[in-house]
């Protein structure tokens, strides 16, 4: 997706992404928003970014990939709007009829009248084709 005649490209993010340029399999973190790093074009570049916590509106975080020409003359940029979502599976981990977000027991499960944890009652049959 580069323009005609780029070289080389740099990368800016805001401060809740978190950026890596994967060169020829070897991973290097990407730079803060300032640092001016500039990596090669070359086939088989991969650039990942993540979130690790969920965004407080939409499209608050902001990844921009900049051009750049011989000589390190910029030629063009691209850029992309983020949201990171919350996922969260709440349950009744004490099974006194009550879903709690945090409780001590959600993360293990024991067996028997006097335990604790999720059950989790799962549907596979195939609705419709």
């Amino acid at each position: 997706a580069a323009p005609a005649g780029a070289v080389s490209f740099g990368v800016k993010h805001t401060e809740g992404v978190s950026v890596e340029v994967v060169c020829q399999g070897q991973a290097k973190v990407g730079p803060a928003p300032s640092s001016g790093t500039q990596w090669p074009l070359e086939e088989g570049t991969v650039l990942r970014f993540s979130m690790s916590q969920a965004s407080t509106e939409v499209n608050d975080n902001k990844v921009t990939i900049s051009f750049y020409a011989e000589g390190g003359q910029p030629i063009n940029q691209a850029g992309v709007f983020l949201t990171g979502i919350g996922i969260s599976l709440d349950v009744d981990a004490d099974r006194d009829g009550v879903v709690e977000k945090n409780h001590p027991n959600k993360a293990s499960w024991t067996w028997g009248p006097e335990g604790h944890g999720a059950i989790l009652l799962v549907s596979c049959d195939k609705k419709s084709p």
